[in-house]
């Protein structure tokens, strides 16, 4: 049964999204599912900001479009229409955080790996559940520090988007099987 939600797991954009709202209890067990990533020396350094409640998602939509109205010499309305849309589509935006050991004990890409690992028991779990998400890292996640309250050390990866969906999702491919990427010693 893992093997085959780990297959059939997609990247499904807000563009698909039904308006079904995502229970409060369904975010609660995907974040539970995150909480159990492997981590070295026990930091634990994933730290999350969730945008449920309608108005959240408004204001992190304003937030990302004014972001990306002053991070670029030459805005484009349709790029910045297309930032603010991805939240309002959205049953729930997650702001993916790290929060670095502050003895920095391990490497910090041991760190970030961490994290990846929490999104991936996430998306997963979200997957199982009928929710469609997608992990997004734009360049403005640099100014997400200037909406919510990050910790000294902390910083924001990237977004998790999530929402119900409908329909079928098409099949996974990869580029080679793989025996073209592993050696055997």
């Amino acid at each position: 049964m893992l093997a085959e939600i780990i297959e059939n797991r997609r990247a499904i954009y807000p563009d698909v999204y039904s308006n079904q709202p995502i229970p409060k209890e369904e975010i609660n067990q995907i974040l539970d599912a995150a909480n159990w990533a492997p981590t070295h020396k026990r930091t634990e350094p994933w730290r999350f900001k969730v945008f449920h409640s309608e108005t959240s998602r408004k204001q992190l939509s304003t937030f990302l479009g004014e972001a990306y109205v002053k991070s670029v010499e030459s805005p484009s309305d349709f790029k910045r229409k297309k930032m603010e849309q991805k939240a309002l589509q959205s049953g729930c935006v997650i702001a993916i955080c790290m929060q670095r050991d502050p003895e920095a004990r391990i490497p910090e890409w041991e760190e970030v790996a961490s994290v990846a690992m929490a999104v991936q028991n996430m998306w997963l779990t979200a997957h199982d559940l009928n929710i469609g998400a997608y992990w997004s890292s734009p360049a403005l996640i640099q100014y997400v520090g200037e909406h919510v309250s990050l910790a000294e050390g902390e910083r924001c990866l990237g977004f998790f988007y999530m929402g119900k969906y409908e329909g079928e999702l098409p099949d996974g491919l990869r580029k080679s099987n793989i025996s073209e990427k592993t050696q055997w010693m």
